[in-house]
C-alpha cells in the first residue's frame, strides 16, 4: 500500500480521513478509511460516474461505531483508469473484495449507492465469508424499474462533458430542480475518460440482464437493508417492494428524497444505518479473537464472558 499523494484530509473538521493507493494487478485503487480501526468494518461503495466523495456528508454520522472504508471503483474518482481491463461488475466486485484482504478486514457489512449496490450485490455472491450484511440505497432492483428520460439523451459532442451537459446530466440524480449538487462530484464525472464512462453504464445494464438482484440475494441469504427514496428520478421507487422477495429483507423509504438521499438529506438517510449495521457486524465479532473494540461492545451488551477470556 502506498500513501496518495493528497495525504490525510479533514472532512467537515472531523478526524482526519486517511487517504492511500493500493496496487492491485490490474489497477491502483483509491481508499480511504475513517473511525476506529479495530471497530467493525463497513465499506461504502458509490454509483457510476460518482466516487468516495459522494459518501463526504454521510460519514461522520457513521464513525463512532465503524471502521468506515471507501474506495473509488476503478475507473472512477483518483483510481487508475486503464483502458485494458474489465469494467464488468464481477470484476469491480473483486477488486473490492481485494482491496479490503490488503486492508486485514475479514468481515463487512456493505453499503451500495445506486449501481454501487450492483457492485455491492456481486462481491457478496463471490465472498460470503467477508460480507455479513448489504444495505442497498436507491439501487434498482431490475432493468423494468429504470425510468427512461422524458427526452433523448443529450449526445456528447466532445468529451469530456460541458457544464450544461453535466448540470443535465446530474439533474435526476436528486428530487428537486435545482437542488445543488456539490461541485467536485460535477468534476468527478469530468475527470473520467469516455472508455471508462459507457463501459461501467454498460457493466450494470449487462449485469442486471443477466438476473434480477432481487433472485440474486434470495438465492444467498445475506441480511439485507434497503433504502430507497421516494421521489427518486431515475429508479421507480415502488420496484423497492420487489426486494421483500429476499425473506428477512427491511425496505424503508424516504418521504421527499430522491435518488440521492445521502446528498439531499444525510440525517434521514443515516437513520436506519446503525441499528443495521452494528447488528449485524456483532456476528462476524462473535466469530472472530476479540479486539480492544470487541471487548468494550462485548461488555456494553453483555455479551459472552468467555469471548473476553479467550483473549
Amino acid at each position: 500500500m502506498t500513501v496518495s499523494g493528497g495525504g490525510p484530509h479533514v472532512d467537515g473538521g472531523a478526524e482526519p480521513t486517511e487517504s492511500s493507493t493500493l496496487s492491485l494487478d490490474d489497477g491502483d485503487i483509491h481508499v480511504c478509511q475513517d473511525g476506529p480501526r479495530d471497530a467493525p468494518a463497513l465499506l461504502l461503495v458509490h454509483g457510476s460516474a460518482s466516487s468516495t466523495r459522494s459518501w463526504d456528508p454521510l460519514v461522520p454520522m457513521l464513525t463512532g461505531s465503524h471502521h468506515v472504508i471507501r474506495i473509488d471503483l476503478l475507473g472512477h474518482g483518483r483510481s487508475a483508469e486503464p483502458a485494458d481491463r474489465s469494467y464488468a461488475l464481477p470484476d469491480q466486485a473483486r477488486r473490492a473484495g481485494a482491496a479490503l484482504d490488503r486492508l486485514g478486514v475479514e468481515h463487512a457489512v456493505v453499503v451500495g449507492h445506486s449501481s454501487g449496490g450492483v457492485a455491492a450485490t456481486a462481491l457478496a455472491e463471490q465472498r460470503p465469508d467477508l460480507v455479513t450484511a448489504l444495505a442497498l440505497i436507491d439501487t434498482g432492483p431490475g432493468l423494468d424499474a429504470f425510468i427512461a428520460p422524458q427526452s433523448a439523451a443529450p449526445g456528447l459532442p466532445q468529451w469530456p462533458p460541458t457544464d450544461e451537459q453535466l448540470r443535465r446530466m446530474a439533474s435526476t440524480a436528486v428530487s428537486r430542480a435545482g437542488h445543488r449538487i456539490p461541485p467536485e462530484l460535477l468534476e468527478d464525472v469530468r475527470r473520467m475518460t469516455l472508455h471508462t464512462f459507457t463501459a461501467t453504464m454498460r457493466a450494470t445494464r449487462a449485469y442486471l440482464e443477466q438476473r434480477a438482484l432481487p433472485d440474486r440475494l434470495a438465492a444467498l441469504g445475506t441480511p439485507l437493508l434497503v433504502i430507497f427514496g421516494e421521489d427518486d428520478r431515475r429508479w421507480r421507487s415502488s420496484s423497492a417492494a420487489d426486494y421483500h422477495a429476499v425473506p428477512g429483507a427491511k425496505v424503508e423509504l424516504l418521504p421527499g428524497l430522491g435518488h440521492s438521499p445521502m446528498l439531499e438529506d444525510p440525517p434521514r438517510t443515516a437513520t436506519p444505518l446503525p441499528a443495521f449495521t452494528t447488528s449485524h457486524a456483532a456476528r462476524a465479532v462473535r466469530t472472530d479473537r476479540p479486539t480492544a473494540y470487541k471487548r468494550t461492545e462485548q461488555r456494553r451488551t453483555g455479551g459472552p464472558n468467555d469471548a473476553v477470556q479467550a483473549d
